[in-house]
């Protein structure tokens, strides 16, 4: 039983979908379910439950997975411990949304190259509100995330920048706000909202706390999905303002005066604390502390 096979046991174990973990770990579905029938088959238990529609540990399981992570610490710590006095070579991965990877990450990315140029970055971008899933089920080692209102204990967080969230309308379209008097009429004007995330919890519980039910548009996945739809006129959105910011479609955006004011989203680096072990992310950590 090699290192690989359980790297993916241990993602199967954290997604419980094996489509998940094959996309993730370039594995083909079938060969995934082999590895792992194999790894039974050595154990000499079921390791997992399974069926067309879900995916759970055994009892076995669970003990196995114990194993494996305290296999793969190991590992790593060895790995750390053969390279402190060579150069970092390897790999790194990194989560981001597109606006941190062009307003967060060159800076740091730059100088980590310069000190490290034989660590090769591997970079995925997509929807913010998945960082903190993505890290705890290892398909990245660090990410760019929003703080959320209670951080994991396994978990360390780096804040790199902070950015008001501010609620957004097209320039063409300013019918789009409903208004009552001299103010929204939240029931009333479409919105556009981001479908799982911080900004929606926010938003969320300030409609709960004002008794008001939104008239929701449409549900989607990131912010750049949001200013898309808010650009065709189908409704107003609320983003961080950064995104904002950087964005090809800021000129052709409003920011919404007198809205709720929620709070600021507090960006940055995250990783497991046990990670920080590994000499490639403390490096990116350090140098990441300093920018």
């Amino acid at each position: 039983m090699d290192i690989r096979t359980l790297e993916l046991f241990r993602h199967l174990s954290n997604s419980l979908h094996f489509t998940r973990t094959s996309q993730a770990c370039h594995i083909s579905a079938s060969a995934l379910s082999r590895v792992i029938q194999r790894v039974e088959s050595e154990v000499g238990e079921k390791l997992f439950f399974r069926d067309n529609r879900s995916v759970e540990l055994t009892y076995a399981g669970m003990a196995f997975k114990k194993y494996a992570e305290d296999v793969l610490g190991r590992w790593d710590r060895l790995q750390g411990e053969l390279s402190e006095d060579e150069v970092l070579q390897g790999e790194l991965s990194i989560y981001c949304s597109v606006t941190a990877a062009y307003s967060i990450l060159p800076e740091i990315i730059t100088r980590y190259r310069a000190v490290h140029p034989q660590v090769q970055i591997r970079l995925h971008t997509g929807d913010p509100a998945r960082s903190i899933g993505r890290l705890m089920n290892r398909d990245a080692d660090v990410v760019i995330a929003a703080l959320p209102a209670k951080l994991q204990t396994s978990l360390d967080f780096l804040t790199m920048a902070e950015s008001p969230l501010v609620f957004i309308a097209s320039n063409r379209y300013p019918e789009v706000v409903i208004w009552d008097d001299k103010e929204i009429d939240w029931e009333k004007t479409p919105m556009i909202l981001a479908d799982t995330g911080l900004s929606r919890e926010r938003l969320d519980l300030w409609f709960a706390r004002n008794k008001l039910v939104p008239n929701i548009y449409s549900r989607v996945d990131g912010h750049e999905a949001i200013l898309a739809l808010v650009n065709l006129g189908c409704g107003v959105g609320l983003i961080p303002k950064l995104v904002l910011d950087k964005s090809s479609l800021a000129k052709e955006m409003q920011i919404i005066p007198d809205t709720p004011e929620l709070d600021p989203y507090e960006i940055g680096l995250c990783t497991r604390k046990k990670s920080l072990d590994n000499p490639r992310i403390k490096a990116l950590w350090e140098i990441a502390s300093r920018v």
